[in-house]
């Protein structure tokens, strides 16, 4: 979806009603900004960061299981005598 929006006094900014409803964005939620190159990108702040970031880079456990792994890991620390 593709919006134009028009910068008013104060530098201000209001963003559709089609894309907040979309993005489930309500009065006094906080929006974070980010510049990259001549590019602006507006992105909701999460309610909760651990919700935001569940299942971030789960492909990479796929052929894995995360539980074998760390207890390997931990396993090889208790060995080493170097903890």
């Amino acid at each position: 979806m593709i919006k134009t929006l028009k910068i008013g006094k104060k530098s201000q900014i209001v963003l559709p009603a089609s894309i907040r409803k979309k993005l489930h964005i309500s009065e006094g939620d906080e929006i974070i900004i980010h510049s990259i190159g001549n590019t602006i990108v507006l992105v909701p702040k999460p309610k909760r960061y651990a919700d935001y970031m569940k299942g971030l880079h789960a492909e990479t456990w796929q052929e894995d299981n995360p539980d074998l792994y760390v207890n390997k890991l931990r396993e090889e620390w208790k060995n080493s005598n170097t903890y």
